[in-house]
C-alpha cells in the first residue's frame, strides 16, 4: 500500500496532480478540497489511497490524513464508488461530510451531485456509528442540534409554511450555524421564506 507520495509538483489540475518522485511521475486523482490546500511551492507531500481493479490501478491523493480516512469510510458504503466519494469531498469539506453524517443530515449529503435520497440515507445509516466512534463526536450535541432543527420545522409548519421548502432552508441554516438556537433558526428561516 502506498500511504503517501512526496516529491516535486510537476502538474496541478483541479481533478489531478502529477508528482515527480525520483524520476517517476505519479498521477494522483484529487478532490477540489485538496486542490485548494496544495501550496504553490514545488515540494509536495500528499497522503494517498491506491485502488486496484482488474483493469486499473488508481491513486487518490489527499492533503490530510483526515480527508483520506473520510474517503475510505465513504467507499466502504455500497453504491459509493471512488469517483462519487471524490465528488462528495469536492462539494463539501471533510469536516462538513463528517458532521453531516454524524448529525444525520440527509439533505446535506443529498445536495451533492449524483447522490439521491436512498444513497444519502444509506451513507448515514452505514457510517453514523463509525463517525461518532472514530471521531469522538459528542452524540448529545448531535441530538440537541436535531432537536432544535425539528422544533424549528414544527413551528414553521404551524405558521403555514410548506414542509419541503422549510426543511431545505432550515437544513441550510443548521449546516452553517450548528449551534443555533430554535429561535434564531426560525428567525433566519422567516427571512428566507
Amino acid at each position: 500500500m502506498i500511504t503517501h507520495i512526496q516529491g516535486r509538483l510537476v502538474e496541478k489540475n483541479p481533478t489531478d496532480v502529477v508528482i515527480d518522485c525520483n524520476g517517476v511521475g505519479y498521477l494522483l486523482n484529487i478532490s477540489l478540497h485538496t486542490y485548494s490546500e496544495i501550496p504553490d511551492s514545488e515540494a509536495l507531500k500528499l497522503y494517498s489511497h491506491l485502488i486496484v481493479r482488474e483493469d486499473s490501478h488508481t491513486l487518490f491523493g489527499f492533503s490530510s490524513i483526515a480527508e483520506r480516512e473520510i474517503f475510505k469510510l465513504l467507499i466502504s458504503v455500497s453504491g459509493i464508488g471512488a469517483n462519487t466519494a471524490r465528488t462528495m469531498l469536492s462539494s463539501l469539506s471533510p469536516q462538513q461530510v463528517k458532521e453531516g453524517i454524524a448529525h444525520g443530515d440527509v439533505a446535506l449529503i443529498q445536495s451533492i451531485k449524483g447522490i439521491g435520497a436512498k444513497t444519502a440515507a444509506r451513507v448515514i445509516l452505514d457510517l453514523k456509528d463509525k463517525v461518532l466512534k472514530v471521531y469522538d463526536i459528542d452524540e448529545v450535541s448531535v441530538n440537541k442540534n436535531n432537536t432544535n432543527r425539528d422544533e424549528a420545522l414544527s413551528a414553521l409548519e404551524v405558521l403555514g409554511f410548506a414542509k419541503k421548502q422549510s426543511e431545505r432552508i432550515v437544513d441550510k441554516i443548521v449546516s452553517q450555524q450548528p449551534d443555533a438556537s430554535v429561535e434564531s433558526i426560525i428567525k433566519e428561516a422567516l427571512k428566507n421564506l
